[in-house]
């Protein structure tokens, strides 16, 4: 592309881009970042205007008019549904006689996945993209843009555009070439062992535990994991982000990256853990119960998770945001990143600032979690 003069468009939303197109860019490894899932947040209802998430993806086109690079982008007007906390900046804009939102932001929505936020079908547009995600925000006089869960090899990225870097902390599960459940507890300590068996004792007694995938989903699987979502959903964030939609057309048109694990009391779910299948990772999404069992969150969410990772020959597990009890169940802690532009100087030094020091108290806390692992020392 050199001497060709570089034009970014915004596209309207995710379904305005043909899915082959979108998906070269993508990739095939992070489902999450696949033309599908964005598609059926915006089908669904569940990321849209209405919700605050109004997809604005930032497209630059190749020679042939194919898009070579896209940035999945959205419109925000509130700070939900993000899982990288920045109220306290909405705050400090606002009275200091600012308007912080609509905001940009980059992003798969509800989802706290790291991986890839510049889909490059050209490795070499990712300055060019970085680019064209600031005159956005400038053009449109946006306080900020934000790009949330940025995978670690496209963190360098940013940090040459001169972004703000944000660290966070996660919970991840690696495989370490284990053939089961058991040679996984045999790397733990003789204490962290007996307890875990305790727990999966415990949180089944009475139960079947059920794994489901692709074809063997029914409508009546997604009746019942809908209460269950709806039920942690309104506790945890007041009302449920996603809509009932979301999962009928998850199951339609993704059942084979799907895997939903229930529990069951005579033949009946009473609690349920959905997760995404990935090129090597199983990610753990969403959980409920209409039964408040002990234990059986962390045996659906956590230990059947690692099953089915080991089954599945995958190497990670990544079980969402935030948690230090998932320390005990053999999930590590480790650093996620954000990347942010404000153009604002003086609200862009005072950001800085902040982050800095929580840059440096994060990696305190990580070194310190490390050593609560339940695996074997020396």
């Amino acid at each position: 592309m050199s001497g060709e003069p570089i034009i970014a468009r915004m596209a309207d939303g995710v379904c305005g881009i043909d899915a082959a197109q979108w998906d070269a860019c993508a990739g095939a490894d992070n489902p999450f970042l696949s033309h599908t899932f964005l598609s059926i947040l915006e089908e669904s209802g569940s990321a849209t205007a209405e919700t605050g998430w109004q997809p604005v993806p930032i497209v630059i086109d190749g020679p042939g008019g194919a898009p070579a690079a896209i940035a999945p982008a959205y419109a925000k007007s509130h700070s939900q549904g993000e899982y990288v906390f920045d109220h306290a900046w909405a705050d400090a804009w606002t009275r200091a006689g600012g308007r912080y939102y609509p905001k940009l932001q980059v992003a798969v929505p509800f989802t706290p996945v790291p991986g890839p936020r510049l889909l490059l079908g050209d490795d070499r547009l990712g300055p060019a993209l970085i680019g064209a995600l600031e005159a956005v925000t400038r053009q449109h006089n946006l306080s900020s843009a934000h790009a949330s869960f940025v995978s670690p090899d496209q963190l360098p990225l940013f940090e040459a555009a001169g972004w703000l870097i944000r660290a966070g902390t996660q919970f991840h599960w690696r495989n370490e070439g284990y053939a089961g459940f058991d040679d996984f507890l045999a790397a733990l300590a003789s204490r962290k062992r007996k307890a875990i068996r305790k727990e999966r004792t415990a949180a089944i007694e009475g139960l079947e535990i059920v794994h489901l995938t692709g074809a063997a989903i029914t409508e009546a699987h997604w009746d019942a994991f809908w209460e269950f979502y709806q039920d942690t959903g309104s506790r945890k964030w007041g009302r449920p982000y996603l809509t009932r939609a979301f999962f009928s057309l998850l199951g339609e048109r993704m059942a084979d990256k799907v895997l939903l694990i229930f529990a069951c009391r005579d033949g009946r779910p009473i609690a349920g853990a959905l997760n995404i299948i990935g090129a090597d990772t199983l990610y753990g999404r969403y959980w409920g119960c209409r039964e408040d069992v002990p234990f059986l969150h962390f045996e659906l969410c956590y230990y059947q998770a690692i099953d089915a990772a080991i089954a599945r020959g995958l190497t990670f597990v990544e079980a969402g945001a935030q948690g230090e009890h998932k320390l005990a169940r053999g999930y590590a802690p480790v650093a996620t990143w954000s990347a942010h532009f404000i153009p604002d100087p003086n609200f862009r030094r005072a950001v800085a600032r902040f982050l800095e020091a929580e840059r440096a108290a994060v990696a305190e806390d990580i070194e310190a979690l490390d050593r609560y692992t339940p695996f074997r020392r020396g």
